[in-house]
């Protein structure tokens, strides 16, 4: 059987990507059985060829932005048909980091399922029912109907929204298991955890600092109003207009974690030091970055988990 690793990125996030690529493989004692593709939004044209259309989002008509923080989402549907609708994959955003061997998760007993995920939080999983696609195992012989041009381009026409293709409504339910959430964990960062998701995109550790540059939710069901203002703010101000700049992560673990592994990716020549500052020159990491990496202690050996060292920055 085929096995994959599948990162998603866009130009904005590529050295998490890098950074999530070098984790896998760190924590992962059987590399050889998997390969690891990191899935970047300028290799499908489709994404370029819509760029300023409306797509219907969560009811809401939006622009198309390809420099948005998060215009690689339509990707997580990819690694079916990029593995010849056989095999498995593991798909996981570029803010996704493992402690943990992700061959655990490819090579588990999925039931019968075609996805294995996690519900997302908030009201959007327990009120809407909506899966969090940032994580999934995918049976990709169970999947055929993963087309992802035709479902992309499908937004534009307003066949399908947006939220829920991504939240997973579109699919039949019985085909979806649940997954254990520390393979997705939402910004809690324990010794259970094996996959950490620094899904905040507010406290993304590598961007604090720089101007927000993602675009919020324009509808609240709990709360109505909320997504007025914010439509008001968008035609008002501009797409990212009043929306500030990234804040500190409010875990020093999970902050000395992703730059434990930054530092190592530039020790082994997997990032540059000049890559690197022209991702700080762009906006896409934070401008104090090489000050935070000389701070940065070393990450415990990889046959224990990244918890049991002294991670916390150096003040």
């Amino acid at each position: 059987m085929k096995y994959g690793v599948f990162i998603q990125t866009n130009h904005k996030q590529i050295v998490g990507a890098l950074v999530a690529e070098h984790a896998i493989r760190r924590y992962s004692r059987h590399n050889d059985a998997f390969d690891v593709t990191i899935m970047h939004t300028r290799d499908y044209p489709f994404f370029a060829a819509r760029e300023g259309q409306l797509y219907l989002r969560d009811g809401v008509k939006r622009v198309w932005l390809n420099d948005d923080l998060q215009s690689f989402t339509p990707t997580r549907f990819l690694p079916p048909e990029l593995m010849g609708y056989e095999g498995r994959a593991v798909v996981i955003d570029p803010d996704i980091f493992a402690a943990a061997d992700v061959w655990e998760l490819l090579s588990r007993d999925m039931g019968g399922k075609a996805i294995l995920c996690r519900m997302r939080s908030g009201p959007k999983g327990f009120i809407d029912g909506m899966w969090a696609s940032s994580v999934m195992l995918l049976d990709c012989a169970k999947l055929t109907h993963w087309q992802v041009e035709k479902q992309f381009n499908a937004m534009f026409s307003f066949e399908i929204d947006y939220q829920p293709w991504i939240g997973l409504r579109y699919e039949d339910q019985s085909t979806i298991g649940v997954l254990e959430n520390e393979w997705n964990d939402f910004d809690r960062f324990t010794r259970a955890t094996k996959m950490l998701h620094t899904t905040r995109r507010k406290t993304q550790p590598w961007k604090t600092g720089l101007p927000t540059d993602w675009r919020p939710a324009e509808r609240f069901r709990l709360f109505p109003p909320i997504g007025w203002l914010m439509r008001a703010r968008r035609h008002l101000f501009g797409e990212y207009g009043l929306l500030g700049t990234y804040k500190p992560h409010p875990d020093p673990n999970q902050e000395a974690f992703f730059f434990g592994l930054l530092k190592e990716c530039i020790l082994q020549g997997k990032i540059s030091e000049e890559f690197l500052r022209r991702e700080m020159a762009q906006n896409h990491v934070r401008h104090d970055a090489f000050e935070v990496l000389d701070r940065t202690p070393d990450l415990p050996p990889p046959d224990r988990h990244p918890l049991e060292g002294a991670l916390r920055l150096a003040s």
